[in-house]
């Protein structure tokens, strides 16, 4: 499929890819949905999108096991075993369910053989990133990664783009930031001077994340390995 541009923006200055690491390397939302089914299953009731969504609500973070906590108490059947069990059947199903995306690690492979750095930015705090990572088979073509752990912050504050930047010696204009979501991806880092691609094949956010004029990618990618093609055969040589 052929790759959208806003306008050809220059890559010549580009020394580093900057990922975001879910729906963007891989789906993980549909792995989340994958082990919210596992845990309907174990205890009985209730649905794997209704508990998928509690993972959404405002208050608890997107890996909060304070979810299941509340969804298994709305349903009526806590306690604390019963608790244990849908965590670890959380995490254990979750890490199973992660695959790359078509085409992600030989795209990552390809850049990292340009000479191009590969960092990933990503709001997952370490432990988790590290196992997904491992998992999905990426991590032996990384530079850096960046978790909200080691950042201070998350997306979308600037700071958590600035961390990454200043840590990686590198300029805005130097790097290019792929990521699945307008607002927390795309709109910081474009602010900051950085190029900009929207993983429009993973956006899972629906209405959340509807395209805008104020936010307004250098790229749209509809398959990962369109990253290549931002670069000339010199480069790829």
């Amino acid at each position: 499929m052929k790759l959208e541009t806003q306008a050809v923006p220059s890559t010549e200055k580009l020394t580093c890819i900057m990922f975001d690491m879910d729906n963007t390397l891989f789906d993980f939302v549909e792995a989340k949905i994958r082990a919210c089914q596992e845990i309907v299953q174990h205890i009985g009731c209730g649905d794997a999108l209704e508990l998928f969504q509690y993972f959404r609500r405002p208050g608890h973070g997107f890996e909060d096991w304070n979810n299941i906590l509340d969804y298994i108490a709305d349903k009526g059947v806590f306690s604390r075993s019963v608790y244990d069990e849908c965590c670890q059947i959380y995490e254990t199903e979750k890490l199973k369910a992660v695959d790359p995306y078509p085409n992600a690690v030989h795209t990552i492979r390809e850049l990292k053989e340009m000479g191009l750095k590969i960092a990933i930015l990503t709001d997952a705090y370490s432990n988790n990133a590290k196992k997904r990572l491992e998992k999905t088979g990426f991590t032996q073509w990384l530079d850096a990664l960046f978790c909200a752990d080691i950042t201070g912050s998350s997306k979308p504050s600037h700071q958590t783009f600035l961390f990454a930047l200043n840590a990686l010696g590198l300029q805005p204009y130097e790097t290019l930031f792929v990521g699945d979501s307008l607002h927390r991806d795309i709109a910081p880092s474009k602010a900051l001077g950085m190029l900009t691609a929207y993983a429009a094949y993973g956006d899972r956010n629906g209405d959340m994340n509807k395209r805008s004029e104020a936010i307004s990618p250098d790229f749209i990618l509809n398959d990962i390995s369109e990253v290549l093609n931002l670069f000339g055969p010199g480069k790829r040589a």
